[in-house]
Formats: structure tokens, sequence, C-alpha cells
């Protein structure tokens, strides 16, 4: 499991803290309003902020020594932070090697990524030649062919419609059970996560207010 102990941040102008369990490969809804501190959640499980003490847990193993590119995580963000020069192949392929000198097993693997989020055939596409939804479909793909077992995803879905939002998230629930990931996900809307994520945390003003599965 992902678990969560006096974790604390502290700045001069705000101060968070959060205590929370997340189960083993389950999908964990982080849900609340804009400014509540469901981002800066996922920042320090990145290792993207130091915090100011606390400690992150998972699987048994402590993260916080970890640099974030040795945490056994991918993130997806609300801005799908593809290069807009590459084509969506291409910005997949960095996830394997930053280089993109991709051996044939990793350019496999890259055209199965594109296949399992719906974007088989638009591998040679640039980002501002296919839609919103099929941008952050490849940028989900780009952090599942990294292989990590924990999946944080930052409002994934907020620049999509209702409908998109929906098929969004139960696309990243299927992929979710057929990898046997862990997913943590911090949703603006508590109605998209219903019927989706088995597992919901409420964060406001910095802290866990609630959680129910």
């Amino acid at each position: 499991m992902l678990e969560i102990i006096g974790l604390r941040l502290e700045r001069p102008d705000f101060s968070v803290q959060y205590d929370m369990i997340a189960p083993d490969g389950g999908f964990t809804a982080l849900v609340g309003p804009s400014g509540g501190g469901k981002s800066t959640l996922i920042d320090l499980i990145a290792g993207f902020l130091a915090p100011s003490a606390g400690r992150i847990r998972f699987r048994g193993q402590d993260m916080l020594p970890l640099a974030p590119a040795d945490r056994p995580l991918s993130v997806v963000f609300q801005e799908h932070n593809l290069f807009p020069h590459l084509t969506l192949a291409q910005n997949l392929g960095l996830g394997l090697d930053p280089a993109l000198r991709l051996s044939a097993e990793q350019r496999r693997v890259v055209e199965d990524g594109l296949q399992r989020v719906g974007l088989d055939g638009l591998g040679a596409r640039l980002p501002e030649e296919v839609s919103g939804g099929q941008r952050q479909r490849a940028a989900l793909a780009r952090a599942l062919i990294r292989r990590r077992p924990l999946l944080l995803l930052d409002e994934p879905v907020s620049a999509l419609d209702q409908a998109m939002r929906r098929d969004m998230l139960g696309l990243i629930d299927q992929l979710r059970r057929e990898e046997g990931l862990t997913v943590l996900c911090s949703i603006h809307t508590p109605d998209d996560a219903i019927g989706i994520a088995d597992h919901q945390v409420e964060i406001r003003e910095g802290r866990v207010f609630s959680t129910k599965s």
C-alpha cells in the first residue's frame, strides 16, 4: 500500500499536513476544491517538493531518500506536457530513452502503448494534429510504458468535457486492473469518480478531511 504518515510541508504563506493510506492495486481519488492541497500532495509523493517532516512508504519502501527519477512511479499532469515538435510516438519514446535511440523492441512497446489507449495509427501525428483527449491519452501511454507500479495523476481530465472525463477515467481504471497498478488521481469533480474509484480521500485546506471506500 501507499502510506502517507505525518507528511508536512511548511512555507511562510501556507502549510499542509497529510495522513492517509491508498490500497495497493486500488484506484484512489483525491477529491476537493481547487487550491485545497491535492496537487501539493502529488508533488510531495513524486519528489518534486521536499517535505518538512513525515514519511512516504510504498510497498514497504521508504521513498523520501529517493530522487524523483528513482521512485517507483510515473506522473501524468493536468497539462499533457507533450513536446509539440515531436510526434506522438516520439513523445512516448522519451519515456524509454530520452535520446530517442530506440531498439526494435522499444519501438514495438511504443506502438503497443498507443494501441492500448486507442491511438493506434496516430503515432506519426504531432500533438497539434489530434484532439485534447487524444493528447491526454498519449501522456497516459507514455507513463504506462515506463512500467512503474504507482501511477500519479494530477487533474488529468479537468480540461475535458463530462463524457470525455468519464471515458478517460474509465480507461485509466481498465489499464490499472490489467497492469496491477496502484493509482492516485486528483479529481476536481467528485461525481466523476463515482463507480470508478474504489477509494476516495477528501482534501481541503491542506488536510485530509475524510476517506471512504
